[in-house]
């Protein structure tokens, strides 16, 4: 069934506008709500409230509790707190659900809501056809005496804290480290710098001054290059960056070269190679070729999922594997935590460096990554491009001179009428050369 308001990560839109309005919100609280009372056994069921620094989260906040209470659950607000703390503590205090207020990497004008079921997934399709069937219900209200109550949860950042400090091993520390941790002026921004300080290494914050209008605004994992200067200015050891959520992440090492979800991925499956095994890595269709490369190299099997964490993850149950990867910074340990979380993957890297005694760069120098080129076209809105037997032609073409070394990718964008096309190629002009012939064919709108 298709959904209508729900998409691969929860609802999300500009506010003020569409479905990102206090009343919409107010009845999509509601809807969840009557859901959850509805799968509960016994007892008033109760879900906890995070949000990013947003200024709209305040509001937002305000009307899903509304709902929440108006359909009989409990709520306990959380304040700013990245998404990946929302599944672990609504898994820790055994919670009927969680829910996070956040746009993750996009500026403040824009925002959203997720909700985690209560093993700290994020909501199975069937829960999230529920709750839009019930949006089309009444809103009405639960007696007095049923309704919801609210509460705060004064020690949710420490109590993450400590999780994200227990996935580092108790073997090593951070001691004699100087890292730069860059927070996008967002969720993280009173938890990643504690974390890193706690395991002993020197931290110096940046971007961690949020004022409702400046989260992932030229910072953050989405503008690493405020990292990379920081780095350098400070003579840093290693450079973390999150975004606006902390489910992403970039990291930067000594000499200001960044690396990407890719190639974070590949440094994390060969540390695991050297502690036992790996039965296999999930990344996505825009997967860098060379870690694919790699990665079969050390025979370990790989797959492409869908681009968007949620298709990582569902490929990665699928086989039973752990670690999966997005180029953008989205990095899930299967074994560290149930969603992708931008702290507990740095720690996971931290300890890499440290179990291999090398610098980052050295775990990657079997690595050179694929030059890729990308060209947006913006095409009809009646455009099918499947059935363009020009384009198709010209595809099978290029491929064919692409062989082994190459790859072609072609999609449509999902929120507008444009198609990405993406050649990747050993040698960068013929990539660029590759991806204009393509965007040649293409009827143009």
């Amino acid at each position: 069934m298709k959904r209508r308001y729900f998409g691969t990560d929860g609802v999300r839109g500009t506010v003020g506008e569409g479905v990102i309005t206090p009343e919409f919100v107010l009845r999509l609280g509601y809807a969840a709500g009557r859901v959850l009372a509805g799968n509960q056994t016994s007892g008033r069921p109760t879900v906890l409230i995070g949000k990013d620094t947003r200024v709209s989260g305040y509001m937002l906040e305000a009307a899903l509790e509304a709902g929440f209470a108006a359909a009989g659950v409990d709520t306990m607000l959380a304040g700013p707190m990245p998404t990946p703390a929302v599944a672990y503590l609504t898994r820790a205090l055994r919670l009927a659900a969680g829910v996070v207020i956040s746009a993750s990497h996009n500026p403040y004008q824009d925002n959203g809501i997720k909700f985690f079921s209560a093993d700290g997934n994020k909501l199975p399709d069937a829960t999230e056809i529920a709750i839009e069937n019930e949006l089309d219900n009444p809103l009405a209200c639960v007696r007095s005496e049923q309704l919801g109550k609210a509460r705060r949860l004064d020690d949710a950042a420490g109590r993450y804290i400590e999780f994200c400090k227990s996935t580092f091993p108790n073997e090593f520390d951070l001691r004699g480290m100087k890292l730069v941790v860059d927070c996008a002026h967002g969720a993280a921004y009173h938890i990643a710098p504690h974390v890193f300080h706690e395991l002993g290494a020197e931290v110096i914050a940046i971007g961690n001054q949020p004022n409702g209008f400046n989260i992932n605004q030229d910072c953050g994992a989405t503008a690493p290059d405020a990292l990379m200067r920081a780095v350098r200015a400070n003579h840093a050891d290693i450079g973390v960056a999150l975004d606006g959520d902390a489910d992403r992440l970039q990291i930067v090492d000594g000499a200001g070269r960044l690396y990407n979800g890719d190639e974070l991925l590949y440094v994390l499956v060969k540390d695991r190679l050297a502690q036992g095994g790996v039965g296999g890595a999930v990344g996505t269709l825009m997967t860098n070729m060379a870690i694919e490369v790699a990665l079969k190299a050390l025979d370990v099997p790989f797959v492409r999922a869908k681009v968007g964490d949620r298709y990582v993850l569902e490929q990665l149950m699928k086989h039973g594997w752990q670690l999966g990867a997005e180029g953008s910074g989205h990095i899930l340990c299967l074994d560290k935590h149930t969603t992708g979380d931008g702290i507990v993957s740095a720690l996971q890297v931290l300890a890499a460096v440290k179990r291999a005694g090398k610098p980052l760069a050295q775990l990657l120098d079997s690595v050179r990554l694929f030059p890729q080129h990308m060209i947006n076209v913006r095409t009809p809105a009646d455009y099918d491009w499947q059935a363009d037997q020009r384009l198709s032609a010209e595809r099978e073409a290029v491929e064919q001179e692409l062989g082994d070394s190459g790859r072609v990718l072609i999609r449509a964008s999902g929120t507008e009428p444009v198609l990405r096309v993406m050649v990747e190629a050993r040698h960068a002009d013929q990539a660029i050369k590759s991806a204009e012939r393509l965007a040649g064919i293409v009827k143009v709108g």
